[in-house]
């Protein structure tokens, strides 16, 4: 079945978008205003795209009605953010922070969540989360009614349960019971179910492909 995107609206090109791209990571994204009143809200148009320098990216949409999220308008004013990630414990708060509150409410308090606070910027971060990213703004790219927020990785902070060898940076990936945004309004998937397909080189992929015969 072919989908011709330039023949159909916005909306229905979301739907196709966020159906078939799964599963992604979200980015639990706090920040803070001028009066330092936090704000957090979750977003899925999120992932990683360097590592020298370290940079994340987010796509913030409007609101509903049109106008900018509390969340880019405080990255706008302020230049930081921090990143945290959703571990399965946390669902049920994440999805609250969600809600489409009046600007000013501090959503993290709604949810009846812990701050934690930051080390190299101003917003704090959640403590329910195992991973948090301290950022601050590298670049902004407008695209349609979206912004593309990149940030620049300034800190990690990963809980000590899932930290292996911290000498040479190895993560119990699994122990951090990351979640990801499905399809739908409401669906998710844990990232605990896995499979291990090492990767070959050149030259093990020929001497594979020569005892086969």
């Amino acid at each position: 079945m072919l989908f011709d995107f330039e023949a159909l609206p916005a909306r229905e090109r979301y739907k196709l978008l966020v159906s078939t791209i799964v599963p992604r990571p979200i980015a639990w994204v706090v920040t803070q205003d001028g009066a330092g009143v936090v704000n957090a809200a979750p977003y899925s148009f999120f992932n990683a795209f360097s590592d020298d320098p370290a940079v994340v990216a987010i796509g913030c949409g409007p609101r509903p009605e049109g106008g900018a999220k509390d969340t880019l308008g405080n990255i706008k004013a302020t230049g930081q953010f921090v990143v945290c990630l959703v571990p399965g414990s946390a669902l049920e708060q994440m999805n609250l922070t969600a809600i489409d509150f009046a600007p000013g409410v501090d959503e993290l308090n709604e949810a009846g969540l812990h701050k934690l606070p930051s080390t190299r910027v101003k917003p704090p971060r959640i403590a329910e989360s195992p991973v948090a990213f301290e950022c601050e703004t590298f670049q902004m790219v407008p695209v349609g009614h979206h912004t593309i927020v990149m940030g620049k990785v300034l800190a990690l902070h990963v809980k000590d349960e899932a930290v292996l060898d911290a000498e040479k940076n190895y993560i119990d990936t699994p122990a951090l019971d990351l979640v990801g945004r499905m399809h739908g309004r409401g669906w998710y998937t844990r990232t605990n179910d896995r499979v291990d397909v090492p990767r070959y080189t050149a030259a093990e992929w020929a001497a594979l492909k020569a005892a086969k015969g």
